[in-house]
């Protein structure tokens, strides 16, 4: 297996393959600086300087490559991600300037998911010099949270399901000096309710749990990081349909992105107090499954109708973010997979963002921006909330009328969430349904690097 934290070395002079980016802007100054063999092989493989066009043209003994970008001078994550898949193994620096923002995609366009495949050869790596030597340990932190996600939403269910996600942040705590803390069986019942009423019907080597990890000096500022870890969601007795089953492996993506992000914050050291929470639990179908109709009681205390067993994140997120409001965070985020509602108004690529302050959605949209992970803000509209009236409860957990589904979903959460208390949600898809350069088709974080660059403003 390729040695990820060696994709981006210092660069200190050592022999290396060069690299020439070029736009439509500087191309013709760049063939001008060649040789008439060199014009002809670009001409032979029609390069003509788009975004992500490469071409090897030889120089000497040896040769060297050229890359289309959209600016030279402003490079993109996804710039040079397509180059780290395609070209040869070997050594390689940018001429003529450095990868900035691009090592990113260097290190992500390498990811192979192979755990299953019997015949696998590790290509042969390719790495990246740069001189901005400051740079290459949080350029490769964030690229390791992105492929973390990655791992852990391709895994199958079978072999990532509550006990393992337990074991994920087991090992994330073991190597940070994190402290952790697991609730199942009948603790789980009594003091999580709703978590242990949708993963007690599945088999009990997936039994339902809720995982926390502490870390960090507690004088610092408390950060609650949620994710929502349903391991696999066949829709309970309101069961889904073959095609709506066939991702729902991914069903804990929202888990992945909040340990992958607990990973990075410990990795480099920011100073909060973290509290990461998963409720992990599969939604399954046997006799015991909780049913339509049930009344379910919160840790909040307040009751749900259940109206819908295949509205179950929402169920599961409300005891965790009771959770992590009792300890008086000064911030909340939390990741999940919620709705489809989300994806039909935004599409795969953008997650769905609520938060309760303007403050905090504007530093998240300006992060995920800087960081090419954009998300787009929905709104907490304060007139859905009678959608999630119950005749015989305190709230029902899906309205039947469809309107507005990420928007209610997260106004279900808001009813957990301690009164005050700075709060923001991500309905994220965590899947690529298409490859695009650096980004494979399957899991993937989404809105991850947004909430990074956001605690890393806030407490870097």
């Amino acid at each position: 297996m390729t040695d990820r934290n060696a994709l981006i070395q210092p660069d200190r002079g050592q022999q290396a393959i060069a690299l020439h980016l070029v736009d439509k802007a500087t191309l013709p100054d760049f063939l001008k600086s060649l040789n008439g063999a060199q014009r002809s092989a670009l001409a032979a493989q029609k390069f003509e300087g788009g975004g992500y066009e490469h071409a090897i043209v030889p120089d000497g003994d040896g040769w060297f490559a050229v890359a289309g970008v959209a600016n030279v001078n402003d490079l993109s994550s996804w710039c040079m991600a397509k180059l780290a898949d395609v070209l040869p193994g070997g050594t390689y620096r940018r001429a003529g300037g450095e990868p900035g923002k691009a090592m990113h995609g260097w290190v992500t366009g390498q990811y192979r998911f192979d755990r299953y495949r019997k015949d696998t050869k590790d290509a042969e790596p390719r790495i990246l010099l740069t001189k901005d030597v400051a740079l290459i340990e949080p350029a490769l932190a964030e690229a390791t949270a992105v492929l973390m996600v990655r791992d852990l939403v391709n895994t199958p269910a079978e072999d990532m399901g509550p006990l393992q996600l337990e074991a994920e942040v087991r090992a994330l705590a073991k190597g940070h000096h994190a402290e952790v803390h697991v609730i199942s069986g009948d603790a789980l019942e009594r003091d999580y309710p709703m978590v242990h009423a949708v993963g007690r019907a599945a088999a009990r080597s997936h039994a339902p749990r809720m995982i926390e990890l502490e870390w960090g000096d507690p004088k610092h500022p408390r950060v609650a990081i949620v994710g929502k870890g349903v391991c696999f969601d066949s829709g309970g007795l309101d069961i889904k349909p073959s095609s709506g089953m066939a991702l729902m492996k991914k069903d804990m993506g929202g888990a992945a992105h909040a340990i992958a992000l607990a990973g990075l914050i410990m990795a480099l050291g920011l100073k909060i107090r973290l509290h990461l929470i998963v409720p992990a639990v599969e939604n399954a179908i046997s006799a015991n499954a909780f049913r339509p109709g049930d009344i379910l009681r919160s840790r909040e205390g307040l009751s749900v109708e259940i109206t819908n067993t295949d509205a179950e994140g929402r169920l599961v997120l409300g005891d965790a973010l009771t959770r992590a409001s009792e300890l008086k965070p000064e911030l909340v985020i939390d990741f999940a997979t919620l709705t489809g509602a989300a994806r039909v108004a935004l599409g795969p690529d953008l997650p769905a963002m609520f938060a309760r302050r303007d403050e905090t959605a504007d530093d998240l949209l300006r992060a995920g921006l800087e960081r090419d992970d954009a998300c787009w803000r929905l709104p907490l509209h304060e007139g859905y909330r009678e959608y999630l009236k119950s005749d015989v409860a305190d709230l029902q957990n899906s309205p039947a009328n469809g309107f507005a589904g990420a928007s209610v979903a997260a106004l279900f959460l808001d009813r957990f969430v301690g009164e005050g208390l700075d709060w923001a949600h991500f309905d994220t898809f965590a899947w690529r349904p298409v490859a695009k350069p650096g980004r494979p088709k399957g899991g993937d974080a989404l809105g991850l690097r947004a909430a990074w660059g956001l605690l890393k403003a806030r407490y870097g």
